[in-house]
């Protein structure tokens, strides 16, 4: 039975009552923190550190060229521009424009925002520009010639939706439509894939490959190019968020299901070989191979034998399976990039980066190390078609970020630039500890704090915490936490609890569906850690997290008000007996579970923050932030919180903004004014 929902009319978009009361509360909101004296100085500055020149412009490399998108003061919305290797390896600042999107967004009267831009690897003078209306994750696609400097009139153009759309060659794309008339999921993703050949005139040839069944969640399609160029076509058909069947599209446009366990993950291709992630154990051909691990699959393996002794059913393994990666407790597999020649895989190790390279000797993958730092995290930046080279990023929570540039074919590499220093990180220290659940597992956390910090329960700390997904929570440069937060005396914390993936799938499925209340456990055990080490108190003691670490920060706060001054909940998933029927919500069943099922429904009706508001509980006053375009996490979640929680008596913020979507897609102005006010909100909670 569904729980009485006074606040229901708070979910509609277009309601001038919901509009109303969404105005009142952002005037109100302002009123308190944008009023406060620190904002407006706090805002500039962090304004003027992003957009400082001396930042690392990330980039992709495409025939020579490095692309970057840009924003500054001149272009609030971006600038996509390029550069030479040369220019760049020299450090200077002579980049040719090559589409301006504040222009666009003038000419057309459209509040546009850059998704992506998407090369074709073969020609890349050809791109698919991805335009979002207010950071929405819906998008339109339109094709841009580079060389000419415009759109392609009779080019590739598909309307707003969220689609997926994939170069196949110069020629034609793979097309998963996702716009308005197209056959969507529940979840509001694609059900179907079109080869789409170009036509004269914008009479585009349309092909249907492929259609995904009512209850599935979405399809994608893209192409694989080997190292020796020939294409591999994939179709990834989900029914459900981690369970999927991929599928080889045939040069006669036929279609083909690989016998691949339902939760894997393709995360490359090579040599003829799949590069499979599991995250359940796979038994195939008489071998056993665990969860974790990263395989070489020869595609052959997969493939059933078409002569008549093969037929009937049976696959008959024409190839093998190798194992690169066994899974450890400690050690997961984080990415996956090709080269020219070897495999790179990114490791997860103690909650610290390792890369290590596989190549082809004789027939087989053989293993060696790369020569990278291994103290903080490494994140690909960018690996140029038909070259041995990547480009990662480097740093930790005292280091500012490096871009390296690796030939893991040699091993030689070069530091191509490095972020300034945004503070003195000599008087602070970062520190790996672990909190004891209430099961006995050891939960790893982070602490940075000054180098001389007193442990007498007075520091004003932050903790961040996401717990889902099995999206890990790593270790990442405090460019304005550090003189904004830690220069003032604050301590800052990253929280690595269950249902992340710090540690493989069983750390992330340890607290999957009916045992999400394991994160929430392992949360409050690092709190509770930190006020029994004596480095802060309820009193100076916040937590912040977003979208699932929204859920995470909003259930602790109702379980355990007292136990934290400030909770900073932004595109928070909060109804969990709704969530399903909001936007993109179906499409997380297999994280959360489904409020439709008895059983499921009871586990989400325990936690569910929205439906366990108290009246007489001592919260914190609590900042909820969500934005209008936001088409994934509804806003509605954000301000049926705040509505349930001032009626019950509790003061509550909300800030909800038009624009940056999910994701905080704006422009550089709109993100600055956003951490000042979270700044100045914990500085009034925790500082004060």
């Amino acid at each position: 039975m569904t729980p009485h929902d006074p606040y229901l009319w708070l979910e509609s978009l277009d309601s001038p009552d919901a509009q109303a009361w969404v105005t009142a509360q952002n005037q109100e909101t302002q009123r308190l923190l944008d009023a406060d004296p620190r904002f407006a100085p706090l805002t500039a500055e962090i304004l003027a550190h992003l957009q400082d020149t001396r930042q690392i412009p990330f980039f992709a490399e495409h025939d020579g060229w490095l692309y970057n998108f840009h924003q500054d003061e001149a272009h609030p919305r971006g600038l996509y521009r390029r550069t030479t290797l040369e220019t760049y390896r020299a450090g200077g600042n002579d980049w040719q424009p090559v589409f301006d999107l504040d222009a666009l967004a003038a000419a057309e009267d459209e509040d546009w925002f850059l998704d992506g831009m998407s090369h074709c690897t073969l020609s890349p003078s050809r791109a698919m520009l991805f335009l979002t209306r207010g950071g929405q994750d819906a998008t339109v696609c339109r094709e841009f010639d580079i060389e000419a400097g415009d759109f392609i009139d009779d080019g590739f153009n598909f309307p707003e939706g969220k689609s997926h759309i994939a170069w196949r060659d110069e020629h034609s794309a793979l097309v998963c439509p996702g716009w308005q008339g197209a056959p969507l999921t529940r979840a509001g993703y694609p059900r179907e894939v079109w080869r789409v050949a170009r036509g004269e005139g914008g009479r585009h040839e349309w092909v249907k490959l492929f259609v995904a069944g009512k209850g599935a969640m979405m399809v994608a399609a893209w192409r694989y190019l080997d190292a020796d160029g020939a294409p591999l076509d994939i179709i990834e058909a989900s029914d459900s968020f981690y369970r999927k069947t991929y599928h080889l599209i045939g040069a006669d446009d036929s279609t083909r299901a690989l016998p691949l366990p339902e939760r894997a993950d393709i995360e490359g291709y090579l040599h003829g070989e799949l590069l499979v992630k599991l995250a359940d154990d796979w038994a195939w051909q008489g071998e056993q191979y665990r969860a974790g691990s990263l395989l070489a699959v020869a595609l052959p393996a997969l493939t059933p034998d078409p002569s008549p002794e093969g037929r009937g059913g049976a696959a008959v393994s024409l190839g093998r399976v190798q194992v690169l990666v066994a899974p450890h407790d400690k050690c997961s597999v984080e990415s996956v990039e090709t080269t020219r020649a070897s495999v790179v895989v990114n490791l997860i190790d103690k909650v610290k980066s390792r890369l290590t390279a596989f190549d082809r000797v004789d027939g087989a993958w053989r293993e060696r190390a790369l020569p990278v730092p291994d103290s903080g995290v490494v994140e690909f930046a960018d690996q140029p078609w038909d070259t041995d080279i990547i480009c990662y990023s480097f740093s930790d929570f005292l280091t500012p970020t490096g871009l390296w540039r690796l030939n893991v074919a040699t091993g030689e590499q070069e530091v191509l630039r490095a972020q300034p220093a945004a503070f003195d990180a000599s008087a602070f220290v970062a520190e790996q500890h672990s909190a004891r659940a209430a099961d006995g597992t050891a939960i790893p956390y982070f602490v940075v704090r000054g180098r001389h910090t007193v442990m007498d329960g007075s520091t004003p700390t932050l903790m961040y915490g996401y717990g889902g997904f099995e999206v890990p929570m790593l270790p990442y440069y405090v460019e304005n936490f550090g003189p904004h937060w830690l220069e003032k005396g604050g301590a800052f914390v990253l929280a690595c609890i269950r249902g992340g993936g710090e540690f493989g799938p069983a750390w992330h499925q340890a607290a999957q569906g009916p045992r999400r209340a394991v994160s929430f456990g392992d949360f409050i055990a690092v709190a509770e850690d930190l006020v029994a080490r004596g480095l802060t108190s309820p009193r100076r003691l916040g937590i912040e997290g977003g979208s699932n670490g929204g859920l995470l920060v909003g259930a602790c706060m109702v379980r355990r008000p007292e136990l934290f001054n400030a909770v900073v909940c932004e595109v928070p998933l909060l109804d969990m007996l709704r969530y399903t029927e909001l936007l993109a919500g179906a499409s997380w069943i297999d994280e959360y579970g489904d409020p439709a099922d008895e059983a499921e429904r009871a586990a989400l009706a325990a936690y569910s923050p929205y439906h366990h508001v108290a009246a007489g509980a001592p919260y914190p006053l609590a900042l909820f932030t969500t934005s209008a375009k936001d088409d994934r996490v509804h806003p509605g979640h954000a301000r049926k919180m705040v509505a349930r929680l001032q009626a019950l008596g509790h003061d509550a913020l909300l800030i909800e903004t038009d624009a940056g979507g999910h994701t905080g897609n704006a422009q550089q102005a709109q993100t600055a004014e956003e951490l000042a006010r979270v700044l100045v909100y914990l500085y009034r909670q925790l500082m004060d």
